[in-house]
């Protein structure tokens, strides 16, 4: 490898993500930016590198891009499939184009389609050399992007086309190529999980089913473990093709007690984010956890009705400003209002506090026969083993179903915890009775509770 290129990652860990700074010392290429262009910014900044170029390889069903405005603020030219219908000026690209970001740094860009119809990989070539590939969603770690995003009627379609783009760019490019996928690292645009940190073409030869497998057989595959994916899926790619501007990151309205108390009984959302174990103790009645310590952005984004208010509780204004952030990636531009310090804080006067209870599973053990038990894990979890006697409701679709759930005391567990906690709070909201086990799967098994695979 020529390493007059440096390659520099901006990951998106709560979204499973990558942003790439690919430059050469004085110019540089940014491939699929998140919306907060801060980071990779300040990245380019510590470079000492000018933004020329940025580049996005699809319309993203999972975030909103920070490619338009950071083209904007940079005038860099952004490159964008030709073949997309978008709403704003843009770099036509197509299939065997190349852009030269320096003399000593080019991009190729190689149609890949299979995760979506347009999808451009950009090959990464140092002088003549192919030194890596920026894949997007295509050839990601040991896996490939899913093809369900865009309608069950075109993911069969999909999937044999990214067959054919997986082998494509490993006929094309040699072993010693890295791969920089955007997406897989936790991702649910990825079809299935990974947890390489680095990879090859050589090495996805050696390991990927899109690489391993005749077309048929991968394309089984690869469908037979789609599960399911964030409600706010629908209205990213259409908000991509729009063009997002950039994103105001100002604290929101403050909210007083008596605002938090007049919000809950409208029935709006208050998300607590404070740890589980915190909202567990003491919280305002009525909130809903979804703490920071855990994928806040794709649950809320799963489960907030799309356009409704969110007002956020945090134990200091960082907290309130690092929600606002991972929220702002998926299309939540404002919360309505936040409001920080302790649930004494939020309440009016002592009525408005409550606690959740929570357990292990040797508790669940012991509990008294006829306990019931909700399970909200998702489909697959609950396939490969669950207590006998559980409810199976997944965390999305909670919401919906409340009403087919007992008059009863009701013990939510999901794999560790994150989940229950939201899922109980749900309850508590709701008029239910809750209790969450905030413990790791595999105890149930130790605690002795039967369970039964399917």
């Amino acid at each position: 490898m020529d390493f007059s290129i440096t390659v520099t990652v901006v990951e998106t860990s709560s979204l499973g993500d990558r942003t790439y700074l690919l430059d050469d010392g004085t110019a540089a290429v940014v491939v699929d930016p998140q919306r907060d262009i801060d980071r990779v910014l300040a990245a380019a900044g510590r470079r000492n590198v000018r933004i020329t170029h940025v580049a996005e390889t699809h319309l993203h069903n999972d975030y909103v891009s920070g490619g338009l405005a950071l083209a904007r603020v940079t005038g860099a030219a952004y490159l964008v499939a030709a073949a997309e219908q978008v709403g704003f000026a843009r770099t036509p690209v197509a299939d065997r184009d190349e852009i030269t970001v320096t003399p000593a740094l080019r991009l190729r860009a190689v149609a890949t389609p299979g995760h979506t119809f347009h999808h451009l990989s950009y090959v990464v070539l140092s002088g003549d050399t192919p030194i890596g590939v920026c894949t997007g969603g295509s050839l990601l770690f040991g896996t490939t992007g899913r093809t369900d995003l865009l309608g069950a009627g075109s993911t069969r379609t999909l999937a044999h086309h990214q067959h054919t783009s997986a082998r494509r760019l490993a006929d094309e490019l040699p072993d010693g190529a890295a791969v920089w996928p955007t997406h897989g690292f936790g991702s649910l645009c990825a079809a299935s999980p990974t947890d390489a940190a680095a990879s090859t073409i050589g090495y996805e030869r050696r390991v990927n089913p899109a690489l391993r497998l005749h077309p048929e057989a991968y394309v089984e595959q690869l469908l037979a473990g789609l599960g399911g994916y964030p409600a706010y899926y629908a209205h990213m790619g259409a908000r991509n093709a729009a063009g997002a501007d950039l994103i105001d990151l100002t604290a929101p309205p403050p909210a007083t007690a008596a605002d938090l108390r007049d919000r809950l009984r409208a029935g709006q959302w208050v998300v607590d984010l404070r740890s589980r174990k915190a909202y567990a103790y003491r919280h305002l009645a009525g909130t809903l956890t979804l703490g920071l310590d855990g994928p806040l952005a794709t649950w809320l984004g799963w489960l907030l009705p799309h356009g409704a208010p969110v007002t956020l509780l945090g134990e200091s204004p960082d907290q309130v400003a690092a929600a606002q952030r991972e929220l702002a990636r998926i299309g939540v531009d404002r919360p309505a209002a936040a409001a920080t310090g302790t649930p004494e804080d939020w309440a009016v006067g002592d009525t408005g506090l409550a606690t959740l209870r929570a357990a292990s599973f040797a508790d669940l053990a012991a509990a008294p026969p006829g306990t019931v038990v909700v399970d909200v894990r998702a489909d697959d979890e609950w396939r490969g083993g669950h207590l006998r006697g559980a409810i199976h409701l997944p965390l999305p679709e909670l919401p919906d179903r409340l009403g087919e759930l007992p008059d009863a005391e009701l013990w939510v567990h999901c794999a560790a915890g994150y989940r229950a906690a939201a899922a109980a709070s749900l309850l508590l909201r709701a008029g239910h009775r809750a209790v969450y086990i905030d413990d790791d799967w595999p105890n149930a098994a130790t605690a002795g509770l039967p369970t039964h695979p399917d």
